[in-house]
């Protein structure tokens, strides 16, 4: 029996792509070989590639000017390479989690960093109403963050200065006027594909913005990898074929838009079963409460019972659902690939233990 899958990455995938990608491990089209063991200077692998990217840019309807990248080291990598490439003097960074101050880190190794920080109420609101300097080489943000919990749901305007964003965990699941970004990347391994590859929308004039008189080494430098078309070196061939596999199904479900629409079924589900609750709550403002990642921990007369709650759930099936260990409590990361029947599962699951608990 399938499981109900909540992790947070590597996380539940569509069955197409489980299929469609096991078919080809064992032979890719019908050509006697496996999509692990052709060349990436085929035909073949240029063909998937090729769709892969035009079919990024029609799911999230890229404008002219940007390129798509598939590259390895994971959104980490890019945290080190956006500075080493971008920041000459200051950057603004706004700190909403784990992964936002991470960023930061790797920021304040080349220059100054601005920052905006929800950190004083545990990361557990977005902060509004704040200001940018106009001098920042570029803004850099994350849009959702999977241990904390919470989510931004517009496309920021900084008067144009560079915004860069953070999508690893949110990416696929709302349209997105990418035209207001000059980057977008992030880990595939949320709702785009399995764990090692990594995607980069970049606007092509951010070439322009490199530091001039900063040696970068070859592989850390975006110019290269848009001159190959993500090919420089061997790119993870069987990680691009499955993020063809998800473009395909995201696109035949009727794109960005239901994946929208299916968010907010799965997300409301969940916040109102915990806000019924007499047993278990949201530490997140409910106007920034994440759709892809729903937080929750027990009301304290409650705390020792979390073990059991987990151990429970997983009777029933439901898998993945312990907190991040830095901050602990419950995470349901509810991906595009994640069903109504899995929540339900979920649901049913957390009513049953808090009638026999509470």
């Amino acid at each position: 029996m399938r499981k109900h899958i909540f992790n947070a990455g590597p996380c539940k995938l569509s069955d197409p792509l489980l299929k469609n990608t096991s078919e080809a491990i064992l032979d890719l089209d019908g050509i006697g070989q496996s999509i692990l063991e052709i060349s990436h200077r085929s035909k073949e692998f240029q063909a998937i590639m090729d769709e892969t990217v035009e079919l990024m840019k029609e799911v999230l309807s890229i404008p002219e000017g940007y390129s798509v990248l598939f590259l390895g080291g994971g959104a980490s990598m890019q945290f080190a390479m956006i500075p080493y490439n971008f920041l000459k003097s200051k950057a603004f960074y706004l700190n909403t989690g784990t992964w936002s101050t991470k960023a930061i880190k790797e920021a304040k190794l080349w220059g100054e960093v601005v920052e905006v920080s929800s950190e004083e109420k545990d990361f557990t609101y977005i902060p509004k109403g704040f200001d940018v300097p106009k001098d920042v080489d570029y803004v850099h943000i994350t849009t959702n963050n999977t241990i904390r919990g919470t989510e931004i749901f517009e496309d920021y305007d900084f008067g144009g200065l560079p915004l860069i964003a953070d999508m690893s965990s949110d990416f696929l699941s709302r349209p997105v006027d990418v035209s207001k970004y000059a980057m977008i990347y992030g880990g595939a391994q949320k709702n785009l594909g399995p764990a090692g590859v990594t995607f980069v929308i970049i606007r092509d004039d951010m070439l322009e913005k490199v530091v001039a008189d900063r040696k970068i080494p070859t592989m850390l430098q975006y110019k290269t990898h848009i001159d190959k078309g993500s090919m420089f070196n061997t790119p993870p061939v069987v990680n691009v074929f499955a993020v063809r596999e998800t473009l395909k199904w995201v696109k035949s479900l009727g794109g960005v838009d239901a994946m929208n629409k299916l968010a907010d079924e799965r997300a409301d589900l969940l916040y109102k079963t915990i806000d019924e609750s007499k047993m278990f709550v949201s530490p997140v403002v409910k106007e920034d409460r994440s759709r892809m990642n729903i937080v929750f921990v027990m009301e304290d007369k409650y705390k020792d019972l979390d073990k059991d709650f987990i151990a429970y759930a997983a009777e029933q099936n439901c898998v993945g659902i312990k907190g991040h260990r830095s901050v602990g409590g419950f995470r349901a990361s509810t991906y595009n690939a994640c069903t109504m029947e899995d929540v339900n599962a979920l649901v049913k699951a957390m009513k049953d233990f808090e009638a026999k608990n509470a």
